[in-house]
């Protein structure tokens, strides 16, 4: 019967180590510093294959051995095993970024892309804002705008503009947030979760996703000129038409989407055609 991994032992695999060294490892943590040769015996392997994968625990960093014969092994704690991991995986991932980007020539071109995973969505909004030098248009539901919320502040912090529409009591931001008047009905009706970004009215991120799935429902992303500015315009407008309208004193608020409620948004928010004549 082939034996059963641990849950333990099963995580390190994810972290370049093989199947082998993570059992020593974890066997390790479990017994304490012990010989090779009693371990090759504890994991049911032959001392030549334990040998060689405690060598390469030991380059890891995650066993220290004796200087004397029989060589005893003693686990790293786990906590400044990954320390040390983390440490180098940073120093490669930058050094990997230095290189990449000095062959890399970012070329502009006007089209639009399907984004399709949550991952893909994230961070490419975070790549939006961390690249914007101006001013950062949203229009975010709560878990999207709790997602980005701190992105959001930094880029305010280095002195791009930010604001945008949010659909829950705002809470405490340096950038503008202003509320939107029909929250109830949008966050009710709207067929999933609204993540909308604009930067320098050169990039445009749309997201619409499904909240108990987190499944990306429609996702598009495109660096067109024209679409940003396009973007930027109506959102900008739906920003100052949401403020004055809290404030009574917009005389063509009825020309907004929700007010109108026209018939593309009824198809939008009821799919079955039976219960438009409730909105």
């Amino acid at each position: 019967m082939a034996r059963r991994r641990t849950s333990a032992e099963s995580l390190l695999p994810e972290f370049g180590f093989t199947e082998l060294e993570s059992r020593l490892y974890t066997q390790l943590l479990r017994l304490g510093p012990v010989t090779g040769y009693r371990l090759a015996q504890q994991v049911g392997k032959a001392p030549a294959n334990t040998y060689q994968a405690l060598a390469a625990l030991e380059r890891k960093g995650a066993v220290i051995a004796t200087e004397s014969e029989p060589r005893t092994y003693r686990p790293i704690a786990p906590e400044e095993l990954f320390r040390a991991l983390k440490h180098k995986f940073d120093t490669a991932a930058h050094a990997a970024v230095d290189a990449l980007n000095a062959v890399h020539a970012p070329i502009q071109e006007d089209r639009l892309y399907r984004i399709t995973t949550l991952e893909q969505v994230v961070l490419r909004a975070h790549t939006l804002i961390e690249s914007a030098e101006q001013i950062i248009l949203f229009d975010l539901f709560a878990q999207p705008l709790t997602m980005l919320r701190d992105a959001l502040t930094a880029a305010h912090d280095r002195g791009v503009v930010v604001a945008g529409l949010v659909y829950e009591s705002p809470r405490p931001a340096p950038y503008l947030q202003v509320p939107v008047s029909a929250k109830d009905f949008v966050t009710k009706h709207w067929p999933g979760l609204q993540l909308s970004l604009i930067a320098d009215a050169r990039e445009v991120l749309l997201a619409l996703l499904d909240e108990p799935s987190e499944a990306v429902l429609q996702g598009f992303w495109s660096d067109s000129a024209y679409l940003a500015c396009v973007h930027h315009s109506g959102l900008a407008a739906e920003i100052r038409l949401a403020a004055a309208d809290r404030e009574q004193r917009d005389p063509l608020a009825h020309l907004s989407l929700l007010a109108a409620r026209p018939a593309g948004l009824k198809r939008l928010v009821t799919p079955n055609t039976t219960r438009t004549k409730e909105l």
